[in-house]
C-alpha cells in the first residue's frame, strides 16, 4: 500500500518564487505515494514572470500536480470546509505577507480560504515559511501561528544569516514526513534544524 493512499491534500502556493521548485518536488513524491493533491494559488502567481519561472509555467505545473484541480478565486476555495474537506492543508511556500494574513484571520485569497476551511473542519494545516522578514516584523505573526491550534510547521532554518539575518526557510525534503506528524496531531521535531 502506498505510503499517502487516500489522502485528499490541498497544496496553498503563496509566491516566494525561489522556494517554489522544491517544495513542487516534495508535493510530486507525495502524490507519487498515492495521495490526491488539491491546488490552491492567487492569480497573482500566474501573472508575475520572474528568473524563477514564467507564471504561464507555474500554472501548468499546478495543474499537473493536482490532476487539473487547481483553485484561483475565494469561491472555488469556500467549498472545501463542508463540502469537500481535505485531511490536510499544506501552505509551501508561506510568504511573510500571507503569514501576517493567517495570524491575523484574513481570507483575502483562495490558499487562506481554503486553511480556514480545513481549520474549521478540525484538521492539520501544516506551514512551510519562506520569507526574509520572519525574525523581522513578522516575528509575533510567526509566535501566534506556533501556538495556534490545529497549525503545524516544516522545520525550518535561517537560510543565509549572514546576509539575511530575519530570514527563515523550511526544509522542502521534509515537507512528506511533517504531513504524516500533522495528520497525527503531532509537531514533528525538531522544528528549528
Amino acid at each position: 500500500m502506498l505510503k499517502y493512499s487516500g489522502l485528499k491534500i490541498g497544496w496553498g502556493v503563496t509566491g516566494s518564487y525561489c522556494s517554489l521548485t522544491p517544495f513542487l518536488d516534495a508535493i510530486k513524491k507525495i502524490k507519487d505515494e498515492g495521495a490526491e493533491i488539491h491546488a490552491f494559488a492567487s492569480p497573482i502567481l500566474f501573472n508575475t514572470n520572474t528568473r524563477f519561472g514564467l507564471g504561464d509555467l507555474w500554472r501548468e505545473k499546478l495543474k499537473e500536480i493536482s490532476n487539473g484541480n487547481l483553485i484561483t478565486n475565494i469561491s472555488g476555495a469556500e467549498p472545501y470546509g463542508p463540502k469537500t474537506p481535505l485531511d490536510i492543508m499544506v501552505i509551501a511556500p508561506l510568504t511573510g505577507s500571507s503569514m501576517a494574513k493567517l495570524a491575523s484571520g484574513v481570507t483575502d485569497t483562495p490558499v487562506l480560504m481554503a486553511a480556514k476551511a480545513t481549520l474549521r473542519n478540525d484538521k492539520p494545516v501544516l506551514l512551510g515559511i519562506s520569507t526574509n522578514d520572519a525574525l523581522g516584523i513578522n516575528a509575533e505573526n510567526l509566535g501566534k501561528l506556533l501556538r495556534t491550534k490545529g497549525i503545524y510547521f516544516i522545520p525550518f532554518n535561517q537560510d543565509d544569516p549572514l546576509n539575511k539575518p530575519r530570514s527563515l526557510v523550511a526544509k522542502a525534503s521534509l515537507l512528506a514526513d511533517a504531513v504524516l506528524e500533522a495528520l497525527k496531531g503531532r509537531q514533528i521535531q525538531p522544528l528549528i534544524y
